[in-house]
């Protein structure tokens, strides 16, 4: 027993799974500590959605954020053969014109959810806008979502217009969003 102490005293604990396969350890009833399981998701800290079928998710201090087009709105355009984005750097007040889509069915406006200033767009789309289709709101590398935007006071103010999910679904009449 004297030896495994030896060789737990000297162990940080970024070796104790090395420590298994040191004889001292292997030689007794001794047993690495399981680890702890538990996995990472992203966590959307706020989602919120318009009556124009925008949605944007703020970080949790509400300073940061990514703006799409719902799934209702991307089921209803159809199959989009076309994105314009906005320029990076652009200021924008709620409602102001981000962007477009096209589709083989029409074209529609996206719309500015909340005052905000565009830092990054999803080159993406150019190249391949049927992404909207696939993955309308997922505002992850690959997804479907068109701005990252940075939010300051007015912002925050007109995040009170928008609708949650719960609202969002009960205003298209649609179990999907």
């Amino acid at each position: 027993m004297a030896s495994i102490a030896r060789c737990l005293r000297a162990a940080r604990p970024s070796t104790i799974s090395r420590l298994a396969q040191t004889p001292c350890v292997r030689s007794s009833n001794w047993q690495a500590p399981a680890a702890r399981a538990f996995s990472v998701s992203p966590i959307r800290d706020i989602r919120k959605y318009t009556k124009d079928h925008e949605w944007i998710d703020l970080n949790a201090d509400q300073t940061a954020g990514v703006i799409g087009i719902s799934t209702y709105a991307a089921e209803e355009l159809g199959d989009v053969v076309y994105v314009e984005l906005p320029e990076e750097g652009k200021e924008m007040a709620a409602g102001d014109t981000l962007g477009a889509v096209e589709s083989v069915k029409s074209a529609a406006d996206i719309n500015a959810p909340l005052a905000c200033t565009v830092t990054a767009v999803n080159a993406l789309l150019e190249e391949k806008p049927g992404t909207i289709n696939q993955v309308p709101e997922d505002d992850s590398h690959g997804g479907g979502w068109i701005a990252k935007v940075s939010v300051g006071e007015q912002g925050n103010k007109d995040l009170e217009a928008l609708m949650d999910l719960e609202e969002y679904k009960a205003f298209t009449g649609s179990d999907e969003h």
